[in-house]
This record gives structure tokens, C-alpha cells and sequence, in this order.
């Protein structure tokens, strides 16, 4: 018997559930939605150390307080204060785990991939992570400290 597309969904996300662990975050300006829950996986401790070469999973359960067509990724690494934009392969909400369009009310998983290239430097760094709506209002935004590494 071969297994249905949705069967080995959920059994993926079993297996990426077991590895993650809910993180602490500081939320940095959730405005229309409020963050349930981030997992970066794997990233077993905090600060999580982020291989060169290696690509993480992101998993964010929030629930919206607006009602929006669609929504958008802004990934930033900050430095001294100063936000450095890194970019993520799909930046959009809405190929990312959400049904859009985003209702009032409703909670959602958003699911991404972190890259991290082999070019970039061995640094101590805060990741945040924007998800704007379609009038660029804030969605969420988290932010936690991670460590890239060789």
C-alpha cells in the first residue's frame, strides 16, 4: 500500500516536531497577529548554532488579528543594532504553509528554510524574522540569538 501525500505530510511533521523544540524569542512588534510558538529546528540550545553549508527549518504558529490577502518574509541579521537583510528562498506567506487569504481569528503554521551559506563569516548574530501583511503591517516578529559556525 503506498502511503498518501497527506499521510506522509503529518508523518513529517511528527518527525520535525519531535526534533524542535519551542524556542524563546522576544517578539519585536507583532502587531496584527501574536506569536503561539516558534521552532527552529534543529537547534537543540540557545543560542542556536547554525552550521555553514546547513539549512534549518522554521515552523511559526501565530494567529492573526486582521483579515489580509497575502503576506511577505523579511529576514534580517542584526548586528549592533543595525538590521543586514538575508535573503530566504520563498519570501512568500502564502507558499510558506499559509491558506491565504489570511482570516481574522484563525491560527497558522508558517513553514520556511533558513540557508546558511558556506560564505558567510563565523559571527555571533540576532536573527529576526518580519512576516508583514498586504499593507505591510506586522504580522509577527521574533527575533533570537544564534551563533553561525563551521
Amino acid at each position: 500500500m503506498v502511503p498518501s501525500p497527506l499521510a506522509l505530510l503529518l508523518a513529517l511533521g511528527a518527525a520535525a516536531t519531535a526534533l524542535a523544540e519551542p524556542l524563546h524569542f522576544v517578539d519585536c512588534g507583532s502587531v496584527d497577529g501574536s506569536i503561539q510558538e516558534v521552532n527552529v529546528s534543529p537547534c537543540p540550545t540557545q543560542p542556536c548554532l547554525l552550521h555553514k553549508g546547513t539549512s534549518y527549518s522554521i515552523n511559526v504558529t501565530f494567529a492573526s488579528k486582521i483579515e489580509s490577502q497575502g503576506s511577505k518574509a523579511r529576514v534580517y541579521g542584526e548586528m549592533l543594532r543595525v538590521d543586514i537583510p538575508f535573503p530566504i528562498p520563498e519570501p512568500d506567506g502564502c507558499k510558506s504553509g499559509i491558506q491565504c487569504p489570511i482570516q481574522k481569528g484563525h491560527s497558522y503554521s508558517y513553514l520556511n528554510k533558513l540557508p546558511v551559506k558556506s560564505e558567510y563569516p563565523s559571527i555571533k548574530l540576532i536573527v529576526k524574522w518580519e512576516l508583514v501583511d498586504d499593507q505591510d503591517q506586522m504580522l509577527f516578529c521574533w527575533k533570537i540569538p544564534v551563533q553561525i559556525t563551521s
